[in-house]
């Protein structure tokens, strides 16, 4: 099974530690989907979340290296419990005026907020799974996407 998984990887703040760790999935042959970063709750250090595909026995794997590397303090298999899974996305749409009240409609759906409005363009916040913002992209597309910001998936266990 090829699923998608996640680990959540605690490394203390020095230089390389991100570098180390995308040089492992490199060296195993596997790609990244998304990784964020971030300040964690112990000083110091910060919290790490990779979404790879694979089976559950070659992320477990690759989990088993991470503990290996410098400056790895834990990791854990996130997929492996009930997990909540998040993204927030930025999109820049070419909306007129006229237009305007069509854009809301959709994203209101969705449970979007604009948080910036231009003469002839509107920017729109969507904070979700990759499922959720991946389809109102879809719906997004008639309405002229200038550009887009995803952050990457970030995600903790219940």
């Amino acid at each position: 099974m090829n699923d998608r998984h996640y680990l959540s990887v605690l490394v203390r703040d020095r230089p390389g530690v991100l570098q180390r760790v995308s040089g492992l999935f490199s060296r195993r042959g596997y790609n990244i989907d998304s990784v964020t970063v971030g300040a964690s709750e112990l000083d110091g250090h910060s919290r790490l979340i990779a979404a790879a595909r694979g089976s559950e026995r070659e992320l477990g794997q690759i989990a088993s290296q991470l503990r290996k590397l410098i400056d790895v303090v834990s990791v854990s298999h996130l997929s492996v419990r009930p997990s909540v899974v998040r993204e927030l996305m930025l999109v820049r749409l070419s909306v007129p005026p006229a237009s305007r009240a069509a854009v809301r409609a959709v994203i209101e759906t969705f449970r979007c907020v604009v948080v910036d409005v231009g003469p002839a363009t509107m920017m729109i916040q969507s904070v979700g799974d990759r499922e959720k913002n991946d389809a109102l992209l879809t719906l997004l597309q008639d309405y002229g996407i200038l550009e887009i910001a995803r952050t990457g998936e970030t995600a903790m266990t219940r």
